[in-house]
């Protein structure tokens, strides 16, 4: 006899096959259908939890005739993500999604995250790639370092996983590492498979696993790898190894659902100014597949998912970042982004700015607050405690976020020492976000949002950090103006093509 395991946890009303033999417990979504559901179907539900249930097959019996239930059946495994190559002109695409190299011996880094919440497992995975100055393929030898200076090369893949462990891959060099030019699709090998050469573009999943043995792709779709710890990072608790397939639905990605996608710094982003540069690119998805953890396997459906970016010279000298999309208190998806950093300003001195923005994407809007369009203010210290609020000309919003989890140490682009430890986040978070209208004479009006979660994605960085951290900021009126115009500058370079920097 062989033994299939169902949840109720997000699961649609025809995937519910259900002979229970025992019963476990786990945290339920906010989708009122499962309610009915486990009413219906008559197994227990009670103060937030859902029941998964094991289910008896007897021989020969089939649940469907599809291809993935079958193979259900014969690896025994409850989930089975279905890759899809990356459309032509998807939906949902925001601009800046595109490996944004341009080839040039500058100063560069571009770094990318990726994040897959478990609710029924309390659990969060969050997968960061980054390239450092890869003009220079390999180390640089004294001549480059006597034209070019000291610079930094290679590429790393790190994990921040289940109970805030870590893992770390990292090579100096960056020969075998690839970005689509305007998509969001890019990989690296650091292990080939044998006599194989490593792929340089997207390929099916079993294509990549006979080719790569230790390395990872990523697309808007599908994210898959392996990888081992290297050792260097004895400072933190780490893992031995992470094996990963999942694919994704993308729900939001920065802008209304339905309309054109937003640039999330505004459309000078296009340009190497008021870097690093920084893009939202899913604020909110749904992700299906599995992750081997030091030898554990997490496996999830529909579970929330999200990803962003930077590119430039470097990180910032300092900042703070929330990020949530895993909330109790509201119906459907919603996803919260919020952050603040010092960035450098262009110029032969070093001079500094703020520069913080809150987004929240709820019942397909997108509301946003950016000093464009009005006042971001923020109360921050340096490990436990972020407070945001804004306010625009039709809404209003404030969070508050605490841990007493201490986080765990990732690395970050750096100029002075390239991918080091450099920042400190955790993903057990409390966190209370509310949305507002704003009435006629500024004060708050009818609430649209009061949600909470214990699993808010929290982060400081860079610094000095020798104390809490208040700030504000708002865009001098003459830069506001010319950022509220509606830019369009994708459309703007279609007609110039030859002309369209690389990664918008």
């Amino acid at each position: 006899m062989e033994i299939k395991v169902l949840s109720l946890c997000n699961a649609p009303h025809n995937e519910l096959r259900v002979s229970p033999l025992r019963f476990e417990f786990r945290r339920i979504t906010s989708d009122s259908r499962l309610r009915a559901l486990s009413s219906s179907l008559k197994v227990g539900f009670r103060s937030g939890y859902c029941v998964s249930a094991v289910v008896p097959i007897s021989d020969g019996e089939s649940y469907g005739s599809s291809t993935a239930e079958r193979r259900q059946l014969e690896t025994g495994s409850s989930v089975n993500p279905v890759y899809q190559p990356t459309p032509a002109n998807r939906d949902l695409r925001t601009p800046h999604s595109g490996y944004h190299f341009d080839g040039s011996a500058r100063i560069f880094f571009e770094g990318w995250y990726f994040k897959v919440t478990i609710p029924e497992r309390r659990q969060s995975f969050c997968f960061m790639y980054s390239v450092e100055n890869p003009a220079f393929r390999k180390r640089l030898s004294r001549l480059e370092e006597t034209l070019y200076g000291p610079r930094f090369t290679g590429v790393g893949a790190q994990i921040l996983g289940a109970d805030d462990k870590y893992i770390c891959q990292y090579s100096e060099e960056s020969q075998y590492f690839w970005g689509s030019r305007h998509e969001l699709i890019l990989g690296s090998t650091f292990t080939a498979g044998k006599n194989l050469p490593p792929p340089n573009r997207e390929v099916a999943p079993e294509e990549f696993n006979r080719r790569v043995i230790e390395g990872f792709q990523v697309s808007p779709l599908w994210n898959q790898g392996f990888i081992h710890d290297d050792g260097r990072s004895n400072y933190v608790q780490t893992v031995k190894t992470a094996r990963w397939e999942y694919s994704t639905r993308p729900v939001y990605g920065w802008g209304n659902v339905g309309s054109k996608q937003k640039a999330t710094a505004g459309w000078l982003a296009a340009f190497p100014v008021f870097e690093p540069h920084w893009q939202i690119c899913m604020a909110g998805g749904l992700s299906t597949g599995w992750i081997e953890w030091d030898g554990e396997r997490f496996e999830f459906e529909n579970a929330p998912s999200y990803s962003e970016k930077n590119w430039g010279g470097a990180f910032p000298r300092k900042w703070f970042w929330v990020q949530c999309n895993c909330f109790q208190g509201a119906t459907g998806e919603v996803s919260l982004t919020a952050a603040g950093g010092l960035r450098e300003l262009p110029g032969v001195t070093e001079n500094f700015e703020n520069a913080a923005l809150i987004g929240v994407h709820y019942g397909g809007t997108f509301y946003e607050f950016v000093p464009w369009n009005g006042v971001v203010n923020w109360e921050i210290a340096p490990w436990g405690y972020w407070h945001m609020s804004a306010e625009n000309q039709t809404h209003k919003v404030e969070l508050e976020a605490t841990t007493e989890d201490p986080g765990t140490t990732l690395r970050a682009p750096s100029k002075e020492a390239g991918l080091s430890p450099y920042c400190n986040d955790t993903c057990f978070g409390e966190l209370r976000l509310q949305l507002w209208e704003r009435k006629f004479d500024g004060s708050k009006g009818k609430i649209i949002l009061d949600v909470t979660s214990d699993m808010a994605a929290l982060e400081v960085g860079g610094g000095p950090w020798f104390n809490t951290w208040k700030g504000k900021t708002s865009t001098p009126e003459l830069l506001s103006q010319a950022l509220r115009v509606p830019v369009d500058m994708e459309r703007i370079f279609g007609v110039v093509p030859f002309l369209k920097p690389p990664g918008l």
